[in-house]
Protein backbone atom coordinates (compact mmCIF):
# COMPACT_ATOMS: atom_id res chain seq x y z
CA UNK A 1 0.00 0.00 0.00
CA UNK A 2 1.34 3.34 -1.27
CA UNK A 3 2.18 5.75 1.90
CA UNK A 4 3.14 9.76 1.60
CA UNK A 5 4.92 11.39 4.15
CA UNK A 6 2.95 14.33 4.20
CA UNK A 7 0.00 12.48 5.09
CA UNK A 8 1.32 10.26 7.66
CA UNK A 9 1.79 13.25 9.40
CA UNK A 10 -1.48 14.60 8.95
CA UNK A 11 -2.95 11.39 10.12
CA UNK A 12 -1.01 11.55 13.74
CA UNK A 13 -4.31 13.37 14.55
CA UNK A 14 -6.64 10.47 14.53
CA UNK A 15 -9.77 8.56 15.90
CA UNK A 16 -8.99 7.00 19.31
CA UNK A 17 -11.58 4.26 18.97
CA UNK A 18 -13.37 5.35 21.95
CA UNK A 19 -15.58 8.10 20.62
CA UNK A 20 -12.45 11.13 21.12
CA UNK A 21 -8.92 12.04 19.19
CA UNK A 22 -5.88 10.94 20.28
CA UNK A 23 -2.50 12.69 19.09
CA UNK A 24 0.86 10.75 18.25
CA UNK A 25 2.71 13.87 18.76
CA UNK A 26 1.52 14.80 22.25
CA UNK A 27 4.88 13.86 23.69
CA UNK A 28 8.62 13.51 23.07
CA UNK A 29 8.19 10.15 23.14
CA UNK A 30 5.29 9.92 20.93
CA UNK A 31 7.20 11.87 18.41
CA UNK A 32 10.50 9.80 18.53
CA UNK A 33 8.17 6.15 18.28
CA UNK A 34 6.34 8.44 14.93
CA UNK A 35 9.75 9.25 13.18
CA UNK A 36 10.89 5.76 13.75
CA UNK A 37 7.91 4.52 11.87
CA UNK A 38 8.71 6.43 8.94
CA UNK A 39 12.21 5.45 8.53
CA UNK A 40 11.51 4.28 5.24
CA UNK A 41 10.10 7.07 3.97
CA UNK A 42 13.00 9.14 5.32
CA UNK A 43 15.45 7.01 3.94
CA UNK A 44 18.94 8.94 2.57
CA UNK A 45 17.43 12.20 3.85
CA UNK A 46 17.49 12.19 7.64
CA UNK A 47 19.73 9.66 10.13
CA UNK A 48 17.46 8.52 12.37
CA UNK A 49 19.81 7.30 14.78
CA UNK A 50 21.69 10.72 15.18
CA UNK A 51 18.48 12.34 15.75
CA UNK A 52 17.49 13.24 19.59
CA UNK A 53 14.07 14.70 19.55
CA UNK A 54 13.52 17.45 22.22
CA UNK A 55 10.60 19.38 22.93
CA UNK A 56 11.71 22.73 20.53
CA UNK A 57 11.49 19.98 17.42
CA UNK A 58 8.35 18.37 18.90
CA UNK A 59 6.68 21.91 18.84
CA UNK A 60 8.28 22.78 15.38
CA UNK A 61 6.82 19.42 13.90
CA UNK A 62 3.23 20.13 15.67
CA UNK A 63 3.14 23.34 13.89
CA UNK A 64 4.72 21.82 10.77
CA UNK A 65 1.50 19.28 10.43
CA UNK A 66 -0.91 22.21 11.95
CA UNK A 67 -0.03 24.25 8.61
CA UNK A 68 0.39 20.57 6.28
CA UNK A 69 -4.02 20.13 7.47
CA UNK A 70 -4.84 23.88 7.12
CA UNK A 71 -3.66 23.27 3.10
CA UNK A 72 -5.00 19.55 3.68
CA UNK A 73 -8.27 21.65 4.60
CA UNK A 74 -8.17 24.13 0.99
CA UNK A 75 -7.32 21.15 -1.13
CA UNK A 76 -10.87 18.95 -0.16
CA UNK A 77 -12.84 22.23 -0.47
CA UNK A 78 -15.73 22.88 -1.40
CA UNK A 79 -16.06 19.11 0.08
CA UNK A 80 -15.86 20.13 4.12
CA UNK A 81 -12.62 19.51 5.80
CA UNK A 82 -11.75 16.77 8.55
CA UNK A 83 -13.67 17.79 12.06
CA UNK A 84 -10.47 18.39 13.77
CA UNK A 85 -9.85 21.51 11.33
CA UNK A 86 -13.05 22.91 11.43
CA UNK A 87 -12.70 25.05 14.12
CA UNK A 88 -9.69 27.54 14.31
CA UNK A 89 -7.10 26.23 11.41
CA UNK A 90 -4.95 27.98 10.71
CA UNK A 91 -4.67 30.69 8.10
CA UNK A 92 -3.90 29.49 4.45
CA UNK A 93 -1.19 32.47 3.84
CA UNK A 94 -0.14 31.66 7.58
CA UNK A 95 0.33 27.61 6.62
CA UNK A 96 1.76 28.45 2.95
CA UNK A 97 4.72 30.70 4.40
CA UNK A 98 5.36 28.31 7.29
CA UNK A 99 5.44 25.38 4.96
CA UNK A 100 8.19 26.87 2.36
CA UNK A 101 10.40 28.68 5.21
CA UNK A 102 10.74 25.33 6.74
CA UNK A 103 11.26 23.49 3.45
CA UNK A 104 14.04 26.41 2.51
CA UNK A 105 15.32 25.28 5.66
CA UNK A 106 18.25 22.85 4.84
CA UNK A 107 21.04 23.99 1.73
CA UNK A 108 21.27 21.51 -0.80
CA UNK A 109 24.24 21.74 -3.51
CA UNK A 110 25.05 19.86 -6.59
CA UNK A 111 27.36 17.08 -7.09
CA UNK A 112 28.74 15.81 -10.05
CA UNK A 113 29.16 12.46 -10.20
CA UNK A 114 30.80 10.62 -13.56
CA UNK A 115 31.67 7.05 -13.48
CA UNK A 116 34.29 5.92 -15.65
CA UNK A 117 32.04 3.92 -17.51
CA UNK A 118 28.94 6.01 -18.24
CA UNK A 119 27.47 9.52 -18.19
CA UNK A 120 27.92 12.35 -16.02
CA UNK A 121 24.82 12.59 -13.67
CA UNK A 122 23.61 15.36 -10.59
CA UNK A 123 22.45 14.70 -7.67
CA UNK A 124 21.33 17.39 -4.87
CA UNK A 125 23.15 16.80 -1.59
CA UNK A 126 22.42 18.29 1.92
CA UNK A 127 24.64 20.66 3.31
CA UNK A 128 23.01 20.43 6.42
CA UNK A 129 24.73 19.15 9.50
CA UNK A 130 21.76 19.00 12.07
CA UNK A 131 19.75 15.96 11.65
CA UNK A 132 16.75 18.20 13.16
CA UNK A 133 16.74 20.69 10.84
CA UNK A 134 17.26 17.82 7.74
CA UNK A 135 13.96 16.31 9.32
CA UNK A 136 11.99 19.24 9.69
CA UNK A 137 12.93 19.99 5.96
CA UNK A 138 12.89 17.01 5.01
CA UNK A 139 8.40 16.33 6.33
CA UNK A 140 8.03 20.30 4.55
CA UNK A 141 9.38 19.01 1.22
CA UNK A 142 7.11 16.05 1.37
CA UNK A 143 4.18 18.30 2.13
CA UNK A 144 4.91 20.86 -0.78
CA UNK A 145 5.68 17.65 -3.50
CA UNK A 146 2.39 16.33 -2.35
CA UNK A 147 0.15 19.39 -2.66
CA UNK A 148 1.72 20.09 -6.21
CA UNK A 149 1.38 16.29 -7.39
CA UNK A 150 -1.41 14.68 -8.92
CA UNK A 151 -2.38 12.84 -5.24
CA UNK A 152 -3.95 15.98 -4.30
CA UNK A 153 -6.53 15.82 -6.68
CA UNK A 154 -8.10 12.64 -4.82
CA UNK A 155 -7.35 14.11 -1.42
CA UNK A 156 -10.57 13.49 0.70
CA UNK A 157 -11.70 14.16 4.20
CA UNK A 158 -12.91 11.09 5.78
CA UNK A 159 -16.88 11.18 6.54
CA UNK A 160 -17.16 8.54 9.23
CA UNK A 161 -19.04 10.25 11.69
CA UNK A 162 -15.61 11.14 14.46
CA UNK A 163 -13.30 10.25 12.25
CA UNK A 164 -10.54 13.26 11.58
CA UNK A 165 -8.36 11.71 8.91
CA UNK A 166 -7.73 12.61 5.66
CA UNK A 167 -6.89 9.90 2.83
CA UNK A 168 -6.38 9.58 -0.76
CA UNK A 169 -9.07 8.28 -2.81
CA UNK A 170 -8.20 4.62 -4.79
CA UNK A 171 -11.30 4.37 -6.40
CA UNK A 172 -14.48 5.69 -7.65
CA UNK A 173 -16.54 5.92 -5.12
CA UNK A 174 -15.05 5.86 -2.00
CA UNK A 175 -16.15 7.71 0.92
CA UNK A 176 -14.04 6.56 4.05
CA UNK A 177 -10.34 6.25 4.95
CA UNK A 178 -10.19 2.51 6.19
CA UNK A 179 -13.31 -0.43 6.59
CA UNK A 180 -13.64 -0.01 9.72
CA UNK A 181 -14.52 3.41 9.03
CA UNK A 182 -17.02 2.63 6.59
CA UNK A 183 -18.80 -0.12 8.80
CA UNK A 184 -19.07 2.57 11.38
CA UNK A 185 -20.40 4.81 9.20
CA UNK A 186 -23.08 2.35 7.95
CA UNK A 187 -24.29 1.86 11.06
CA UNK A 188 -24.82 5.43 11.62
CA UNK A 189 -26.83 5.59 8.43
CA UNK A 190 -28.72 2.34 9.65
CA UNK A 191 -29.59 3.94 12.94
CA UNK A 192 -30.98 7.10 11.88
CA UNK A 193 -33.06 5.37 8.89
CA UNK A 194 -34.53 3.77 11.76
CA UNK A 195 -35.16 6.38 14.26
CA UNK A 196 -36.83 8.65 11.49
CA UNK A 197 -38.83 5.72 10.48
CA UNK A 198 -39.89 5.42 14.19
CA UNK A 199 -40.38 9.18 14.18
CA UNK A 200 -43.10 9.11 11.81
CA UNK A 201 -44.75 6.11 12.64
CA UNK A 202 -48.21 6.43 14.63
CA UNK A 203 -47.83 7.86 17.97
CA UNK A 204 -47.98 5.23 21.00
CA UNK A 205 -51.61 5.20 22.48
Amino acid sequence: MERWLALELASTIRHDGDGGVADDLASVEGVTRWVEAQADLLSGQVRIRKLSVNEDLRDEIVALRQAVRALFARAVSPAPPSPADARRPMRVEEALAYLNSVAARESVVPQLNWPSDGAPAVRLVSAEGDPAVRLLAALARAAVDFLSGPHRDRLRACSAPRCVRYFVKSHGRQEWCKSSCGNRARAARHYQRQRRATDGGPAAS
